[in-house]
């Protein structure tokens, strides 16, 4: 928007602008918001101070605006704030008495004092309201160029606060590099709230003044300021000042200047913020990274060894239950393999008050193994694959994103090994529950087993008999088979080819139930790598998506 001459009408509304600044200011604040801890201070540095500042402008006086001379020694800043004011208010000449401290003439000072005091302008000069020029604060600063640094850093301050800045030029040096380099270029995008002056027109020929304001204004275009108005001035002669007093009309008439400064600056900061959230929108991790991930973890928490163990104990159980009775008790000579781990799920019963045993909680006893420490190959692999992890997240993004993922992906790098044994063991590996078919076969073990110990007794007894010379009760036959030997025999036989057959399907089983346990494993480690590195990267993807939109809702 450039400052309109009266009678020219804006296309938005005041409310609409404020609104829309309002709307932009609390995307800033979010900005800020996310980017602490993840952008370079120096980056936020400015949305802070804006964000702060601009509130601070919006709660005070809406009635006033605020513009401000600024110029080099001896382009007739003074003489011009005079002219205007219609007063000899500032005192000009080469050298200022003022040691950086800016004058404030306002047209209507009801209402300004705490607008002053925010700007601290201690010299103040009220004057008569005029209905044009109501509600207007004009400030004559110190020569930016001056030899006084405080003077310098009080043009720096006040340039980042005021509404608008008329920029006094003169024909001997409106060509100087410290004005273009250090203010006009930097500040290229506040062209809407921006005039200059080429004032002391009077000390040129006629003829020359059109080609004077021809070559500010290419110099302007050069600075980025295409659109600025140029206006030739003579505050001794009086030339142009209608004109500019038309202009600074316009912009109080309009009461949105302020707005209109915070907006340039607004538009300055998402400038400065494009280049941190310029990549892809992306929210979430690849799948291929994170079964990767999942993989070398699951290798670090030791699954195939559980695995193992669950398929040995799991045969080892079986044959304790259905194996052949009479050796069966060698087994219990053999430590159980999740038992040496610590992986038994051994459980102690909780009963609660006023329930029974039957309603009692099952909690483990443990949540530590005793798994072997995980070695140099595998930790080697978790961190390759949260390596890659963390770059596959950061595919196209721009700095610091990469970075920031990375660091995320490895926040929590050092409780994985703890949380890895913790979720190992409170795992349940599926071994608690004893199939039907256990207890059928060792139910039918001690059958034959009773059968077997039934012939052995019934032919024990006959040979007693036969040792004591007693009348032996002749045996009933299986054909030529004493049936007591065939109870002996067949009891024994059966009982072998059982455990044999049982032990045959424990060993299918067992590599189920390996399959099985495997599967859950795996799941807990998912939920380890879920809470301990996917997390914290998706948070950064999160944030990253959030900056990227609150940037892009700061630009509208």
């Amino acid at each position: 928007m450039t400052i309109r001459l009266p009678g020219r009408r804006s296309p938005e509304s005041t409310t609409d602008a404020a609104e829309t600044v309002a709307s932009r200011l609390r995307a800033l604040d979010r900005v800020v918001e996310l980017g602490e801890g993840r952008l370079d201070d120096a980056l936020l540095a400015s949305a802070r101070e804006l964000s702060q500042r601009a509130g601070e402008r919006l709660r005070l006086s809406g009635t006033h605006t605020v513009v401000a001379l600024a110029g080099a020694t001896g382009s007739g800043k003074s003489s011009l704030f005079n002219a205007l004011a219609g007063a000899h208010v500032s005192q000009p000449g080469v050298r200022r008495p003022t040691t950086g401290v800016a004058h404030a003439v306002v047209w209507d000072a009801d209402g300004a004092g705490p607008l002053l005091d925010w700007l601290e302008i201690p010299r103040r000069h009220a004057l008569e309201p005029q209905d044009d020029l109501r509600g207007l604060v004009l400030l004559d600063l110190p020569d930016h160029d001056s030899t006084e640094m405080a003077h310098r850093l009080e043009v720096d301050r006040l340039i980042a606060l005021v509404d608008v800045l008329v920029w006094v030029l003169d024909p001997q040096k409106y060509a100087d590099a410290a004005i273009h380099d250090r203010y006009l270029r930097p500040l290229a995008r506040h062209g809407d709230v921006m005039v200059v002056v080429l004032n002391q027109v009077d000390r040129l020929a006629s003829a020359d003044v059109p080609d004077a304001v021809s070559d500010v204004r290419r110099l302007l275009a050069a600075d980025g300021l295409p659109d600025v108005p140029v206006l030739p001035v003579s505050a001794t002669a009086g030339t142009g000042l209608d004109r500019l007093r038309d202009v600074l009309t316009g912009a109080v008439a309009a009461h949105r200047a302020a707005l209109r400064r915070i907006a340039a600056d607004l538009d300055n900061v998402s400038a400065d913020l494009a280049d941190v959230v310029g990549g892809p929108a992306r929210d979430d991790v690849d799948d291929k990274a994170q079964r990767a991930l999942v993989a070398a973890l699951g290798a670090a928490a030791g699954i195939p060894a559980v695995g193992a163990a669950v398929q040995r104990a799991a045969v080892h159980r079986a044959v304790a239950i259905t194996g052949f009775p009479f050796t069966r008790w060698l087994r219990r000579l053999r430590p159980d393999p999740l038992r040496r781990l610590h992986l038994d799920r051994a459980r102690t019963t909780a009963i609660t008050a006023g329930a029974g045993a039957d309603d009692a909680d099952l909690v483990p006893t443990s949540q530590r193994t005793s798994l072997p420490a995980t070695g140099a190959v595998e930790r080697s692999r978790v961190e390759l694959a949260l390596r890659r992890l963390g770059d596959d997240a950061a595919v196209g993004l721009p700095d610091p994103w990469p970075d920031a993922l990375r660091d995320a992906a490895r926040s929590r790098a050092g409780d994985l090994a703890d949380s890895l044994d913790r979720a190992v063991a409170a795992t349940d590996l599926g071994l608690s529950r004893k199939p039907l078919w256990w207890r059928a076969f060792g139910l039918l073990q001690m059958l034959l087993a009773a059968t077997a110990i039934a012939g052995a007794l019934w032919l024990a007894g006959l040979y007693a008999l036969t040792v004591l010379r007693l009348p032996e009760p002749e045996p009933p036959q299986i054909g030529i088979v004493p049936l007591p030997t065939v109870l002996l025999i067949g009891g024994l036989l059966a009982g072998v080819v059982l455990a044999l057959l049982a032990r045959a399907l424990a060993v299918l089983g067992a590599r189920r139930r390996r399959a099985r346990a495997e599967a859950r494993l795996r799941e807990s480690v998912a939920d380890v790598a879920e809470n301990l590195v996917l997390s914290p990267v998706r948070a950064e993807l999160a944030a990253y998506s959030a900056l990227r939109e609150a940037v892009a809702a700061l630009h509208r």
